[in-house]
């Protein structure tokens, strides 16, 4: 695929900086804004509807969760909590879905006749309006709609830069049992979780901290900064740096960073382990050189495999749930999905957002995830500084079952036979 534009699968009224799919019930969530500028343009996470209608994807607004003065830059889903980061801290929110208020005023009947009335003075515009917005911006879409209720249940401080502090990542670990966080001021942040009681704080880069993964067992934690390294950590330990153009001698030293690293599984292979990161330019050229993306067992870190990944600049990186494929977003606004085994792409879309793609993530590999994939083999969303989020698609590719196969070979050496016997009486 070339240059072309996807058509928008959700427009907000604001700058889209981060998108997550809860994998339990295959909500879009999705948030940014204006931040602190008094420019008019709002603040706010957005819980998104998706739907396959035949072969095309749609997507509604849910509920609209205000987040005041504060733009959400990145976020992690842990259960129903998500994990926000905002300027310099980290918001903890608390999301839940409730009955549609038609259906539980029928079945409260009698019995519920102050809360209903209570809610609909809230619907009103009263003093009751005050006290939803506090105890979390309760959808009132319609009465047959989706409500989603938002609770801010805690705050931890995730980036202590004295000029402009600003988390730039943020993970929950597999087992929920840590939050991690990483921003401007070079420091790794850890968390117990629900507690919230810190952990680790350590200085792991000198400059910004780019991006942040955990492996499945929490056993390794990965770390790539402005300062052209990618971090190897036990705990607060230095376990090793990685190279990525070792066996390269024509990649100069210091002329690439480190932009993202994503864990990912490797499909049918339940302990196996790889990780993906990427590299791109320290300087931009007149003639702009390649990016690369490279490939690593996720267990004693050596190198697999090394591939050029277009002269876009890389703005943001994916793996799906299952490892088979990996999405890369740009600062030109291209989206393309790569095949994880061969790091080899298999869908391109060029500029399909007008500007730099923030965030990607692809459906869970839920049985909710799956329903919505439909007849795909990969489905993917991106959002970009342009306020669209986009669905973009890998349809399955045919193939015929191993049954089929072999009986088409036991035909063929059957047939072979056949006709040796025939031309020569005396064969077998």
């Amino acid at each position: 695929m070339g240059k072309r534009r996807m058509p928008d699968l959700y427009r907000a009224p604001f700058p889209l900086y981060t998108i997550k799919v809860d994998p339990k019930t295959g909500w879009v969530i999705t948030a940014g804004g204006g931040g602190g500028s008094k420019t008019g343009i709002k603040n706010a996470v957005h819980f998104l509807g998706l739907e396959l209608v035949g072969d095309q994807h749609c997507a509604t607004l849910v509920h609209s969760h205000d987040t005041d003065t504060r733009a959400t830059m990145n976020l992690a889903i842990g259960g129903d909590v998500i994990a926000a980061g905002q300027d310099g801290r980290c918001s903890l929110m608390r999301f839940r879905q409730h009955q549609p208020r038609g259906k539980a005023a029928a079945k409260d009947a009698g019995g519920g006749s102050e809360k209903g009335a209570a809610r609909r003075r809230a619907g009103k515009g009263g003093k009751g309006s005050e006290g939803a917005a506090a105890r979390g911006n309760v959808s009132e879409m319609n009465d047959n709609t989706t409500q989603i209720s938002v609770d801010t249940f805690g705050e931890v401080q995730s980036d202590l830069n004295p000029q402009d502090p600003l988390q730039k990542c943020v993970r929950f670990s597999p087992d929920l049992s840590l939050l991690l966080t990483g921003g401007t001021d070079g420091h790794i942040r850890v968390w117990e979780y629900p507690s919230l009681k810190e952990k680790l704080d350590f200085k792991a880069h000198e400059g910004e901290i780019e991006d942040l993964d955990i492996s499945p067992n929490n056993k390794h934690l990965v770390t790539v900064g402005r300062d052209f390294a990618c971090s190897i950590w036990s705990g607060n330990q230095l376990a090793m740096s990685l190279c990525w153009h070792e066996k390269m001698p024509q990649i100069a030293a210091k002329s690439y960073r480190y932009m993202s690293c994503r864990f990912g599984k490797v499909e049918d292979q339940k302990d196996t382990l790889r990780l993906y990161t990427v590299q791109i330019p320290h300087k931009r050229d007149r003639k702009p050189p390649q990016c690369y993306l490279s490939k690593w067992d996720g267990q004693n870190f050596l190198p697999m495999l090394t591939n050029p990944c277009g002269t876009e600049v890389i703005s943001t990186l994916a793996v799906s749930d299952s490892g088979t494929f990996l999405g890369l977003g740009t600062v030109t606004g291209s989206v393309a999905i790569y095949v994880a085994f061969s790091l080899q792409k298999l869908y391109y879309v060029q500029e399909s957002h007008g500007i730099v793609v923030t965030d990607l993530a692809f459906l869970p590999d839920t049985p909710k995830g799956q329903s919505l994939k439909g007849n795909n083999e990969a489905a993917m969303l991106s959002v970009a500084v342009d306020s669209r989020c986009q669905m973009h698609t890998v349809r399955n590719r045919r193939s015929f079952p191993i049954w089929l196969v072999l009986f088409f070979c036991g035909l063929m050496v059957v047939g072979a036979v056949l006709l040796l016997r025939h031309l020569f009486p005396g064969f077998i």
